[in-house]
């Protein structure tokens, strides 16, 4: 799977046992219809140093995949959990979907406005 945006966050490295390693980023996409979503991408073990050379509010193209995990609790409730590994970071060469700082869409970029002003979410 793949999906562009603008890098928001770069999160640094964090050990998460002796073996294992993992680095979360934030991207900022614009689905069709005009919605922004921020979408938290995992860099595991080897992965992790795939966004050195990258810098925040950079346009790149996100190669990843969709992990879901079943874990059961010590009292016996089965949980739930996705995540999204990416394995690949590309610059973008071309802006003309991306959405310029603080959600407000460059010149030439095709949006919905209205939709962005007049968001319905209770948050």
């Amino acid at each position: 799977m793949k999906i562009s945006g603008k890098i928001i966050e770069i999160k640094e490295i964090q050990q998460v046992s002796e073996t294992f390693k993992k680095r979360n980023i934030v991207v900022e996409h614009m689905e069709e219809g005009g919605y922004l979503e921020y979408i938290t991408f995992e860099l595991i073990q080897d992965k992790c140093n795939l966004i050195d050379g990258f810098e925040v509010e950079q346009d790149v193209t996100v190669s990843f995949n969709l992990k879901g995990r079943k874990w059961v609790t010590p009292e016996g409730e089965i949980r739930y959990f996705n995540s999204l590994h990416a394995w690949r970071l590309e610059p973008m060469a071309n802006n003309h979907h991306q959405v310029g700082t603080y959600g407000t869409p460059r010149s030439g970029d095709s949006v919905n406005v209205e939709r962005l002003r007049d968001d319905d979410l209770p948050f």
